[in-house]
C-alpha cells in the first residue's frame, strides 16, 4: 500500500519494477489498469531519467520521488506520445491512473511511504 504523507491510501495494489527489464517495460503492452494500481520503480541508484508512453495505451498519472520519498516532480502522459524527464535526480517513478494526482491532491514536497519491495 502506498502512503501519503498525510495517511491517505492513494494504491492498495502495487507492484514494484525492481529489475532492468521490468523497469524497461513498465506498463507497455497491457491494455489497461486496476483503478486502485500503482507500478513503482525502484532505481539502483539517483538518476536524471525520462519516460516514454510508447506501446502504452492509457494516460498515466507519473510521480518522481528522490531518495527520501519526497516528490519533487509530478507528470500527466497521454498514451504512445507522451514523454517527460525528472528535471532532477530521483529513486523512485510510481506510475498510476490519470487523476490520482489530483484527486489525492499531490504536490511537489509531499512525502510518501511504502515497503521497499526489491
Amino acid at each position: 500500500m502506498i502512503l501519503k504523507s498525510n495517511g491517505k491510501s492513494i494504491a492498495g495494489d502495487v507492484e514494484f519494477a525492481c529489475g532492468i527489464l521490468s523497469q524497461i517495460l513498465g506498463l507497455m503492452f497491457r491494455k489497461n489498469i486496476p483503478e486502485d494500481y500503482a507500478l513503482v520503480f525502484v532505481l539502483k541508484k539517483k538518476i536524471k531519467i525520462s519516460l516514454h508512453m510508447l506501446f502504452v495505451n492509457f494516460p498515466i498519472d507519473a510521480i518522481f520521488l528522490d531518495e527520501n520519498k519526497k516528490v519533487v516532480k509530478t507528470s500527466t502522459l497521454r498514451p504512445w506520445i507522451g514523454r517527460c524527464s525528472s528535471g532532477s535526480k530521483i529513486k523512485y517513478i510510481i506510475e498510476t491512473n490519470p487523476g490520482t494526482v489530483k484527486k489525492n491532491r499531490i504536490k511537489t514536497g509531499d512525502t510518501f511511504s511504502f515497503e521497499n519491495r526489491c
